[in-house]
């Protein structure tokens, strides 16, 4: 019988591997909103998301609610480390009654204790002035944390169970608690007195002021206690009366939270585990008795497996059924057994303790009125720790899925990480931390943790969570003052809108054309693809060092491309323009006789990528040359023409140039194939722009009135005429002044990929001097302009990325980042990169507008070409763009639609449109 007693105890390694990945399943479910009101491990979030730095200092008044307790403590700390924090704290005894009885007694009872611990406390050493205590409140109880400072009681437990409190917030009641007791204490005293949080002194003049900032458990204290001494610490396990962990999770797998960015400490509440039924094979028939004897049967059944409120029932019902089958106390009357609490766990300690034989277990027993043999206390003893040695294995059990799930989520081979413990069983049990670590390793071996015995978990952690909470609110107010002028309002966007609008106005107006920032170009692209185009055509792609030669084909059955790569020389593109349209001839005859296309006749779509005043849909003057271009006798002539002249002089018949476009009138055309309501073309990559379908008859600058033509914007230079200049912050004065053409492409250096990277740098430095990044610590690198890379954004941005991924973008800067650095890095680059997309959709905003008031519609559907690295690869800027519009232009149906080649499919299809409409 005692071997099968024994046995029952004891769960096998394989046993115990099964329930770690049961404990994970469950902490995945209780973090997915989908499944977290199902879930059993809890997984509640406490809105903790940074661990003591070291320099937190000031006074910080607790207020822990104990067994029958209530402890005040003021806490000093010195922004020294935390190495040698002052303590002061009293003791309140709680009524007879009051655990069970109205809620607002015991929150009226601790205020009470907060007035009277303050009166004795507080001694006058502010010159009068107001001291402000921030309060943070220890409560051990299950709460749903909607805030730090917002939490309603889910279930009260430990013997309390006040009525009028679960499913409320327990801060506001503390809150209104303290807030009737000050005025009571005016009342009663008259005018001459106020309470010890709002007390003026006759002698002193010192007032106080006291808030509860902070609501937290006992875990989450004995996690930042010992988070100090420049020890990080990520873990916090509390081996009690009742039992529980918590521990810093990447803060995006939190959903039912909105925090995405950096970690958040979450409190598992593994005391519920196994109250679906999957602990029911290791629930042996002792469990099963203390459970039906508990205030709540069914419930928190690991708990009750684990916890020292229990432990000394689980050998007494062990003992009542050893005695029953007569293995124990033959020979004396064991009747004492049966009544509930009469073997304690402070017995079961002292049993399992005694490694001198057994003389303390037979006292003990004496005492307890048996009458032991010698064999008797050694299975008492036996019995006693196969109990303690199961609570410390499944403690193990549950610290190895955390471990292991924090290594799973943070993307690491092995994961180092300190683990704060406090509580009866770890200080009482020797063999504990043994227990843990072994069998924590033997489940987890990717893991390797470092046990922390915590000081005083809930008294002075609880005043590191209230000083934490107090250092983050002054940062996040110092990071709000330096991202604040980069915050867009919906009036910021309502007047951008209308300013663009305007400037679109002056563009299309003959007498203000060559005054408007948004210059609003003809382009004589009159239609946009119906699906009726068919047939080969050609297109080149001219913008840089290399360009394109490609074969497009439209069918009936969609559009084929084949396209080659020429290179173009340094001493051609320096050289004479004929040298260099004959080179660009030469490639063109070369493709098509390796396409066997020479003898045909081939409408050409011809991608210019240089400044031009266009005058005709085949017809565009050079302004200038740029991009390492300057062959001569090009600029103000007729770029079409030389291609042309350079064809005959080679004799060359296969081609026939039928437009010059740009890339954004492309990107529309290529996308207007596949969608015919695909009148708006927009670029957003290395720069940015925009063209649309406008009426004719608002076209000044073309004489015609008919129909409608597609004109390029130019809306990059938006903005070069001042109207903009309240929405340039300091960063984006010092990154425009730094470009090689100041004051120019102004909307373009608030959007487009070239300049993002470095208004982020520029922030950083800001940051760094005011020391809310890098420990304040200056960065040589960061010094280089166009260090940070606009690919960084989309990096940094990418959801789900973990902080080391960060961490590891920055230490290619050289940047020594901590978490907290990481967080605040993606914040800013969030800031800046949200503020290109509404800015951005404003524009468009302004766009559609128009379109739908030319045509007198009430409501407008159209859709959006596209094109452009930050567009495509950034992880949030469509999205923000897009929303952005739907705010900004509710009467406007837009869709996007990604281009794919718009410099070289959208030509050729510019040429087919041509060509269709001549046929």
């Amino acid at each position: 019988q005692i071997q099968r007693a024994l046995r029952s105890l004891s769960i096998p390694l394989e046993r115990l591997h099964v329930m770690k990945g049961h404990m994970m399943q469950d902490m995945c479910k209780g973090l997915s909103r989908q499944t977290h009101a199902q879930a059993k491990v809890q997984m509640l979030p406490t809105y903790i998301c940074s661990i003591p730095n070291g320099t937190e200092n000031g006074n910080f008044l607790v207020v822990e609610l104990c067994q029958n307790q209530v402890r005040t403590l003021l806490v000093t700390l010195y922004g020294d480390g935390n190495m040698s924090p002052q303590m002061v704290y009293k003791i309140f005894d709680m009524p007879e009654g009051i655990m069970q009885g109205e809620g607002e007694a015991l929150f009226d009872f601790i205020a009470q204790c907060v007035s009277q611990f303050l009166a004795e406390t507080i001694s006058s050493d502010n010159n009068g002035s107001e001291l402000y205590l921030p309060l943070g409140f220890v409560f051990p109880f299950s709460c749903q944390q909607t805030q730090l400072d917002k939490a309603e009681l889910l279930s009260w437990s430990k013997g309390f169970s006040c009525s009028g409190v679960v499913g409320k917030d327990v801060v506001q009641l503390l809150q209104s608690a303290i807030d009737k007791q000050e005025k009571q204490q005016v009342e009663a005293s008259g005018t001459g007195w106020l309470s010890p949080w709002r007390r003026s002194s006759q002698s002193t003049g010192q007032l106080y002021r006291v808030e509860v900032v902070a609501l937290m458990n006992d875990t989450v204290g004995t996690m930042m206690t010992c988070s100090m001494e420049g020890r990080a610490c990520e873990v916090g396990m509390v081996a009690d009366k009742g039992s529980n962990c918590c521990f810093m999770a990447e803060a995006y797998l939190v959903e039912i939270t909105d925090e995405t960015s950096g970690r958040m400490c979450v409190n598992t509440e593994w005391g519920c585990f196994g109250d679906d039924g999957t602990l029911n094979d290791v629930f042996t028939p002792y469990d099963e008795s203390v459970d039906e004897e508990s205030s709540n049967p069914g419930e928190k059944r690991f708990e009750k497996m684990v916890g020292t409120l229990y432990l000394g029932e689980i050998v007494r019902h062990a003992l009542i059924a050893l005695t029953a089958e007569k293995a124990i106390f033959t020979g004396t009357n064991a009747a004492i057994l049966k009544e509930k609490g009469v073997f304690t766990m402070q017995h079961v300690l002292e049993i399992v303790n005694d490694e001198d034989g057994i003389t303390e277990v037979r006292r003990i027993l004496e005492v307890l009125g048996l009458q032991p043999s010698e064999r008797d206390c050694g299975r008492v003893q036996q019995i006693c720790r196969a109990v303690m040695g199961r609570a410390a294995t499944l403690h193990a059990t549950g610290l190895a899925a955390i471990l292991s799930y924090m290594c799973q989520t943070r993307d690491l081979e092995t994961l180092m990480v300190n683990v704060g413990v406090e509580g009866e069983l770890f200080t009482g049990y020797p063999r504990f931390e043994e227990i843990l670590l072994s069998v924590s390793r033997l489940l987890s071996p990717e893991c390797m943790a470092t046990l922390l015995p915590s000081r005083d978990g809930s008294g002075r952690g609880a005043a590191m969570v209230t000083a934490v909470a107090l250092r983050l609110a002054a940062q996040r107010r110092a990071v709000n003052e330096v991202l604040a002028p980069l915050r867009l309002s919906r009036d910021d966007l309502e007047k951008v809108q209308a300013l663009m609008r305007e400037e679109m106005e002056r563009g299309l107006c003959k007498e203000t054309n060559a005054s408007a920032s948004v210059r609003m170009l003809p382009t004589y692209v009159s239609h946009t693809p119906d699906g009726t185009e068919q047939g080969d055509f050609l297109a080149l792609d001219l913008g840089g060092t290399n360009f394109r030669v490609l074969l497009v084909r439209v069918t009936e059955e969609g559009i084929s491309m084949a396209s080659e790569i020429y290179v173009i020389p340094a001493a051609i593109m320096q050289g004479t323009g004929e040298e260099l349209f004959d080179h660009i001839i030469d490639c063109i005859i070369d493709f098509q006789t390796k396409q066997r296309l020479v003898t045909q006749m081939l409408p050409l779509g011809f991608t210019f990528s240089f400044p031009c005043q266009q005058v005709g849909l085949d017809k565009a003057l050079l302004l200038t040359w740029t991009k390492g271009f300057s062959a001569s006798g090009c600029v103000g002539q007729d770029v079409v023409q030389l291609l042309r002249d350079a064809a005959k002089r080679k004799r060359h018949l296969g081609m026939q140039v039928v437009a010059l476009v740009n890339d954004t009138v492309g990107t529309m055309m290529a996308c207007g194939y596949d969608d015919p309501r695909c009148e708006i073309g927009l670029i957003v990559g290395t720069g940015t722009n925009a063209c649309y379908m406008e009426e004719m008859r608002n076209v000044g600058t073309v004489e015609e009135d008919e129909g409608r033509m597609c004109i390029n914007m130019e809306w990059g230079a938006f903005g070069d005429n001042g109207c903009l200049d309240h929405l340039f912050t300091h960063f984006d004065k010092v990154v425009d002044e730094s470009t090689i053409n100041p004051g120019k492409q102004r909307f373009e250096k608030l959007i487009s990929g070239m300049y993002l990277g470095e208004i982020v740098r520029q922030i950083l430095l800001v940051m760094t001097e005011k020391e809310l990044l890098f420990q304040g610590k200056p960065c040589l690198k960061l010094q280089t302009k166009d260090i940070f890379k606009t690919k960084f954004l989309s990096t940094i941005e990418l959801n789900g990325l973990a902080l080391r991924q960060i961490r590891a973008i920055l230490n290619e800067l050289e940047l020594d980042a901590t978490f907290e650095d990481s967080v605040l890095m993606r914040e800013v680059c969030q800031t800046v990169s949200l503020r290109a997309a509404q800015l951005c959709a404003a524009g468009l905003a302004a766009v559609v507008e128009k379109m739908r008031e030319n045509r007198g519609l009430d409501q407008l559907s159209v859709t959006v070409g596209v094109d452009g690295t930050l567009y495509k690869l950034h992880p949030c800027f469509s999205n923000n763009l897009q929303k952005t519009l739907r705010d900004l232009a509710p009467n406007c149906n837009v869709s996007f639609l990604l281009s794919e080649d718009g410099s070289g499919k959208g030509a050729a299809l510019v040429a087919a449109v041509a060509n269709r409409a001549a046929n």
